[in-house]
């Protein structure tokens, strides 16, 4: 069985594999990020409770966490691009599935979203690693952007599209398998120019590796990313709702989500680069999360509409940092392919296993109190918790270090 080492790929097949990467990017976030800005439409239309809007959307996080572990072996069994084939084809079956107006498909057809953006979300860390070993910090920087580009715009077009043009939030979601359908389309193209999908098998390895888990840095990065995607997802979830609450309308508070992820994206193009120039990323750490804090008390202060405005963009270039430079870590912390797999199935089972409850916490505790300054409050907590963790995280360590 031969193993192709991405230098190895003719000039075509490489502009190829970066376009099939950048698609799969193009659906690791709309089909999430396009819900919040139409949670009133949809509580409005199924009478749904914000604690069952917090369960919805904390759903795909859960998937992510259940899958996590698993798709390494899986992708060893049937080669990493059918594995990650199969993945889209669950994500585009799921949009269909969540765009039907009834509460039981609604909720499955998050769940199969989730399981569909999961697989994607395990195996590009270890494809770059693999296929990018001399640029891995740009190539996470670029498909991060990508991914939060598309991520902006689903959350930009959600209310314009269900309301402005009339066509409901059902459109408003199912829309999102149009790039799902293409992604499909660009890796079985990628396949067949292949004489066999084994000559790029990914041959990862299994990611119950016993010694992974007793690391003290692969918990720490574990942590690290489950906790600000813990914020992400719970601030991705319910910004809208904040904003709407302090008198913004539907649609500017959209624009508002849209415009939190767009000045982000900078960030998301130069963290993972400019931290693999650093030997210790803590001090890029250190002015995410301040940032971050700085945007939650803006939001906590008042209302008016300059201070919103300001927090917003605040909160949007330290999660644009944060989540990538999660990413880059597991890479970064390991020294191959084979290990950065195991690392990233451990990481991305704790990791959404903590940020499902995000989501979840703040839309019971709105239920419970009618206000948001305990969700606000939390949020502030946890960046304290980032900050710590990454602290341990970012130090210039690599996971064989814990063993020597």
């Amino acid at each position: 069985m031969n193993r192709y080492k991405y230098g190895q790929l003719k000039s075509y097949n490489q502009v190829l594999l970066i376009s099939a990467v950048l698609l799969v990017a193009c659906n690791l976030r709309a089909a999430i990020t396009s819900v919040g800005p139409i949670i009133g439409l949809l509580r409005e239309s199924l009478s749904l409770s914000n604690g069952s809007i917090g369960i919805l959307t904390s759903l795909p996080l859960i998937a992510f966490a259940v899958m996590s572990p698993i798709v390494p072996k899986i992708s060893t069994k049937f080669t990493n691009e059918t594995t990650l084939i199969a993945g889209m084809c669950i994500l585009s079956f799921g949009i269909i599935v969540r765009s039907i107006p009834f509460i039981p498909l609604l909720f499955i057809g998050t769940i199969l979203i989730g399981v569909g953006i999961a697989i994607s979300n395990v195996l590009l860390p270890g494809i770059i690693k693999e296929r990018f070993p001399n640029q891995v910090p740009l190539m996470t920087s670029v498909y991060t952007t990508t991914m939060s580009l598309f991520a902006a715009l689903a959350s930009g077009v959600s209310i314009p599209l269900a309301v402005g043009a009339g066509l409901g939030w059902e459109f408003a979601l199912g829309i999102w398998i149009v790039p799902a359908l293409v992604g499909i389309g660009i890796w079985v193209y990628f396949v067949k120019q292949r004489k066999s999908a084994d000559e790029v098998n990914m041959y990862y390895v299994k990611a119950d590796d016993s010694k992974m888990w007793r690391s003290p840095l692969a918990w720490q990065v574990a942590i690290f990313l489950g906790l600000q995607a813990f914020s992400y997802n719970a601030l991705m979830t319910w910004l809208p709702e904040i904003l709407i609450d302090y008198g913004v309308t539907s649609e500017s508070a959209g624009w508002m989500l849209s415009f939190n992820q767009l000045i982000g994206l900078p960030a998301s193009l130069l963290v993972p680069i400019i931290a693999g120039k650093f030997t210790s990323q803590r001090g890029i750490i250190l002015i995410l999360c301040t940032l971050a804090f700085g945007g939650y008390i803006g939001l906590l202060s008042g209302e008016s509409y300059d201070v919103m405005i300001w927090s917003v963009g605040l909160i949007g270039v330290a999660y644009g940092g944060l989540f990538p430079l999660s990413l880059a870590f597991l890479a970064m912390r390991t020294t191959t392919a084979m290990q950065a797999a195991k690392l990233s199935g451990m990481a991305q089972a704790i990791g959404y296993s903590l940020a499902a409850i995000g989501p979840v916490l703040l839309g019971s505790l709105v239920d419970t109190t009618g206000t948001w300054t305990f969700s606000l409050s939390i949020l502030l907590f946890v960046t304290v918790l980032t900050l710590i963790v990454g602290f341990g995280a970012g130090r210039n360590r690599v996971i064989t270090d814990d063993f020597t």
